[in-house]
C-alpha cells in the first residue's frame, strides 16, 4: 500500500515548513530536491502523494506528473508554486494533477488538501480526468 509524501522542490526550507504541517497527519515526509531524484523515489512507488514545484532546476510539474503515469495505480500529484493564480490552477487540474497548493503555505489547506489526497490515493477511488 502506498503511503507518504514526496516533495519534490530545490528549496529546503519549505521542506522544513511542510514537514512541519505534514506531521500532524502522522504520514511519512520525504523531501528530494530534483526531478532526477524524484524519478528513483517515484520508480519505488512507495508514495501517495507527490508534491512538487512548478519548476524543478532539470523539469517541471508536468515531467513529474508524466513520472506517476507509469506506475499504476499511481500517486496523486499536487503542485505548488508562488506565482499561482485561477489559470494555472485550472491547467493543473485539466492535465490531471490533484489540486494546486499556492505559496505561501497556509498550514490548515496545506493538511486538508494533503489528508484527502492521500485518502483517495489509498482507496484507490482516482477517476481519470480528461484533459481539456
Amino acid at each position: 500500500m502506498r503511503s507518504g509524501v514526496l516533495f519534490v522542490s530545490p528549496h529546503c526550507e519549505d521542506a522544513t515548513v511542510l514537514s512541519r504541517m505534514v506531521g500532524s497527519l502522522s504520514v511519512r515526509f520525504k523531501h528530494v530536491a530534483d526531478l532526477a531524484h524524484a524519478r528513483t523515489e517515484i520508480q519505488n512507488g512507495v508514495y501517495a502523494v507527490i508534491l512538487t514545484e512548478a519548476n524543478l532546476p532539470d523539469g517541471k510539474w508536468l515531467d513529474v506528473l508524466d513520472l506517476t503515469r507509469v506506475i499504476p495505480p499511481g500517486a496523486e500529484v499536487i503542485v505548488t508554486d508562488a506565482g499561482a493564480d485561477a489559470r494555472f490552477w485550472a491547467e493543473v487540474l485539466n492535465m490531471g494533477a490533484y489540486d494546486l497548493i499556492p505559496q505561501p503555505f497556509a498550514a490548515a489547506e496545506v493538511q486538508r488538501i494533503i489528508s484527502n489526497a492521500c485518502s483517495r490515493s489509498s482507496t484507490g477511488s482516482k477517476v481519470a480526468r480528461a484533459a481539456g
